[in-house]
């Protein structure tokens, strides 16, 4: 079957720190894999043949061969379900690290980026703090058609793609994401900091309707910055320095 979507990334992420090691460190699994399993095949035999040594019995071969189906049958199924999964997250991982490293550039006007903040059972893809506010970034990273040009259409309140609204809000679920972090940084610094909840969309145009709310903002990656620029600053340096102090601390704790 012919693949009728593309990636809507033009160029591919730029290396993450430690990734040549993380390579490595997949090599060696992958050539421990191979002797692993021909040698958990060679012990299941050694036992079978044991067995038959004590308890002797006529060869099965129907009932060894309805196993092998079975098993073959289970292994084709689980391929048939793990290749577009694969795919689903190779996608979300490059447009994670695309935007990631977009991000980044924003540290030479003063913002401190942090990325994959853990939550309880969910994630934060980025957190981007400056005087401009706190920004809780959710990054969806979709196919684009083949042919065509596709648009992405927020009205305020609900997001559509090509007509037709995801699966899961990305608008929801940004703003529970900044509920969350505004809360935790509540709790943590005992200050009220505003948290402004923001969607990106990489590679995408994102339609914004006429009145559109500003609570929380569905753009592309490139668009984010301009709209930054457009903001008034709202954090003191200290309140910024205050927040990611605390937020870096949480990040270092969820890693132990």
């Amino acid at each position: 079957m012919t693949d009728k979507s593309r990636s809507p990334l033009k160029e591919n992420p730029l290396r993450t720190p430690g990734q040549s090691v993380q390579e490595h460190r997949n090599e060696v699994l992958d050539g421990l894999l191979t002797p692993v399993l021909g040698a958990t095949l060679f012990v299941m035999l050694a036992v079978l043949e044991w067995w038959r040594s004590f308890y002797p019995q006529p060869p099965q071969p129907v009932t060894v061969s309805v196993m092998a189906l079975l098993a073959v049958g289970y292994a084709a199924f689980r391929i048939v379900k793990g290749v577009p999964e694969l795919r689903a997250l190779r996608l979300a991982r490059d447009g994670e690290k695309a935007v990631g490293q977009y991000l980044e550039q924003l540290r030479r006007d003063g913002y401190e980026v942090f990325h994959d903040v853990l939550g309880a059972g969910f994630n934060v893809d980025h957190v981007v703090i400056g005087t401009k506010g706190i920004f809780t970034v959710e990054t969806k990273t979709r196919s684009k058609p083949a042919k065509g040009n596709a648009a992405i259409v927020f009205d305020g309140e609900r997001v559509t793609v090509g007509g037709f609204a995801p699966d899961r809000d990305p608008v929801r679920q940004a703003k529970a994401q900044a509920r969350w972090l505004r809360e935790l940084l509540g709790s943590s610094t005992g200050k009220s900091l505003p948290v402004r909840p923001v969607v990106l969309f990489p590679g995408w145009f994102v339609e914004q309707k006429p009145g559109t709310p500003r609570d929380v903002w569905v753009l592309n990656e490139k668009a984010f910055p301009k709209f930054l620029a457009h903001e008034p600053n709202v954090l003191a340096l200290e309140d910024v320095k205050l927040a990611a102090f605390h937020l870096a601390r949480y990040i270092r704790t969820q890693a132990e």
